[in-house]
């Protein structure tokens, strides 16, 4: 009679963390932002504000 092959070693599970997630550092906190730019002319900001302006704002 054969014997069954011994089964492998499985890997742990991930422990689960109840911290709180709201102190982590997210990655939205460290990425640059949506529309952020590095160079700081107000000129440039008030051209881009008017050219992208709806026209019903006129």
């Amino acid at each position: 009679m054969s014997s069954a092959p011994e089964p492998e070693p499985r890997a742990p599970k991930p422990a689960l963390v109840f911290d709180d997630p709201l102190d982590q550092q997210s990655s939205d906190d460290t990425d640059r932002g949506w529309g952020e730019r590095t160079e700081g002319d107000s000129t440039a900001d008030l051209r881009r504000f008017l050219d992208e302006k709806p026209p019903h704002h006129l």
